[in-house]
């Protein structure tokens, strides 16, 4: 028997976590043939969804699928996710969360390539608009904060925790998990 993966408990921890501080939950998700999404706003090959309580209906976070309903332009859709598609979780407001590899079926490819996606803000699917967000994504390694110090500090050495982002910034600081 195979051990089962981190990655749905962490997505689940992650998206409480979010929840418990008053943040919104976003998830990034290379769209394939097995991801269920309006197509429409799937932006080179990828979609930010908002995960948050107020955005969905009937939220399960299970371990091959994540799926819900959520308003695409005051339409409810069906969402279907495999975990595996997801390639990160993170906090709207902050951008703390984590990012993953992409994991897609054997001698399958994603539709388009991953890329940034346009700047337009996600809205509450309770007030009758969209669960999608086409902001910006988050990226999907380190990203040296601009303030960083790498002039000499030192020490050669990437054992330093990562410093939060700058709100100002917009690319939030994740790291990969494989």
């Amino acid at each position: 028997m195979s051990e089962t993966s981190t990655k749905p408990y962490l997505i689940r921890a992650l998206h409480e976590w979010c929840t418990d501080n008053g943040y919104t939950p976003f998830l990034a998700v290379t769209v394939d043939e097995r991801v269920t999404v309006p197509r429409e706003h799937v932006k080179d090959g990828e979609i930010v969804l908002n995960v948050g309580r107020l955005a969905t209906s009937k939220l399960d976070l299970g371990n091959e699928y994540i799926e819900f309903q959520a308003r695409f332009g005051g339409v409810a859709r069906q969402i279907s996710v495999p975990v595996d598609a997801v390639t990160a979780i993170y906090a709207r407001e902050t951008g703390h969360g984590m990012a993953f590899e992409a994991t897609p079926p054997a001698a399958k490819r994603p539709v388009g390539l991953a890329g940034a996606v346009d700047d337009d803000s996600t809205s509450n699917a309770a007030d009758g608009e969209t669960a999608a967000d086409t902001g910006p994504r988050p990226a999907l390694a380190a990203v040296p904060a601009p303030d960083d110090d790498t002039s000499g500090s030192g020490s050669d050495d990437d054992t330093d925790p990562p410093s939060p982002p700058s709100p100002d910034k917009g690319r939030p600081r994740l790291t990969v998990i494989k």
